[in-house]
């Protein structure tokens, strides 16, 4: 006897799962991200056609089941779902990278700055990424962290005095320290030269400057000034640190301080990848949708640094909200909160009575269309069940034929 085959399944080619996915999407609903997404995972399984119909179909209805009602308060399940984990954050700085005095603010301070939008956060960092002729040699990378850290003269000079009885500034310059930051003692001493606009000299490792000044006064307060003055780097950029990314195995550099506008320019740094925490320079040089997206990448770091799950959404509606009329607003009295139309939605916010002093001065009016000038009155207000209103003529009846007699 022979034994009885089974039929064998047919699974449907990769084309045929892309046209499926295609023609699920075809009104656009689904954003494209979800659909390429789809689409992979997908081509990974051997499926039949009643398999791809099913899941195709149950994707989309769970999406339309997901979609936001009309009328729901978005808003305040944005605040709850980011205030109610924000409670159970640290109040902490973190190392980073492992380096001593190396931290970078997290936790909710970093959270408060975010939506606060501070124009000078409290640890500003950036993220340089090397081009391809500097990313694979430490020392290549060494060489574009010698153009973007600062170095001043005292970071080079074992001592600065000063000679009372020539009246001139003496340098004593640490040649090894020179050395690693890429300079020679006739660089500097033309630096200082051009910058205080004075006459030196050079003889060794020592630098000798001839102010021609007669007070020892004055004397003592341009040392302290040479010793500050900057020979190369960028004047916000204290500190940079190479670190080699495991993941790309290649070399980048975190810096302690930021400028944008001057490190995009620096040779062999990779312009498309550069990136800082200070939202306010994204803005200024990238424009508002590069600011939005580092609000978004921002928070949902903090938030996941510190273990906590915030769904995306609530996040992008809070950034959309800071950036929607071109330029980054603070969450509060300066800005959002503070520049709303209605005067009871303000005054119930900060700072009440000026509000409504204000507001009587200036004789302004609230047409009390928002959600907290509505429970300030009692009213119903613009949410849910609220947010339509049924119009009905009680006067036109429908007429209604009568049943005929059999």
């Amino acid at each position: 006897m022979s034994e009885a085959t089974t039929p064998k399944k047919s699974f449907v080619s990769p084309e045929a799962i892309e046209k499926a996915v295609k023609k699920m999407n075809s009104d656009g609903l689904l954003p494209k991200i979800l659909e390429e997404e789809l689409l992979t995972k997908l081509k990974d399984l051997q499926i039949t056609k009643k398999q791809l119909n099913t899941i195709v179909k149950e994707v989309r209805t769970r999406f339309e089941n997901a979609l936001v009602e009309p009328g729901e308060a978005v808003g305040i399940v944005a605040a709850q779902s980011i205030g109610e984990p924000g409670t159970q954050m640290t109040l902490k700085t973190f190392h980073f990278a492992g380096v001593a005095e190396f931290t970078v603010t997290q936790g909710l301070p970093r959270l408060i700055e975010i939506v606060d939008a501070r124009r000078n956060p409290s640890t500003p960092m950036t993220e340089v990424y090397l081009d391809e002729e500097h990313r694979h040699d430490v020392e290549k990378a060494k060489e574009v962290a010698r153009k973007i850290e600062l170095t001043r003269i005292e970071n080079i000079a074992s001592n600065v005095s000063i000679d009372l009885s020539e009246m001139e500034i003496i340098i004593e310059i640490d040649l090894d320290l020179m050395h690693d930051k890429g300079l020679d003692i006739e660089t500097v001493a033309n630096i200082i030269a051009k910058g205080r606009k004075i006459a030196v000299r050079t003889e060794g490792n020592l630098i000798y400057i001839d102010p021609k000044l007669e007070a020892i006064k004055d004397l003592q307060k341009l040392a302290a000034k040479i010793r500050l003055l900057p020979i190369k780097g960028l004047l916000n950029i204290r500190r940079t640190q190479i670190s080699k990314d495991p993941e790309k195995n290649e070399f980048m550099i975190y810096t302690e301080g930021t400028d944008f506008v001057k490190t995009l320019r620096i040779p062999g740094v990779d312009q498309t990848r550069l990136y800082t925490n200070h939202t306010y320079e994204i803005a200024e040089t990238l424009g508002i949708e590069a600011a939005r997206n580092a609000i978004i990448k921002e928070s949902m770091e903090v938030l996941k640094a510190q273990g906590l799950d915030v769904d995306l959404r609530h996040i992008t509606l809070v950034a959309d909200l800071m950036t929607a009329n071109g330029d980054v607003r603070q969450i509060g009295r300066h800005g959002i909160s503070g520049e709303k139309l209605s005067v009871l939605a303000r005054a119930s916010f900060e700072i009440t009575v000026k509000h409504l002093l204000e507001a009587c001065l200036q004789g302004e009016s609230d047409d009390l269309k928002g959600i907290t000038e509505n429970v300030i009155v009692g009213q119903m207000i613009p949410l849910g069940t609220g947010s339509i209103d049924l119009l009905m003529n009680p006067m036109i009846r429908e007429s209604t034929p009568k049943k005929e007699k059999k």
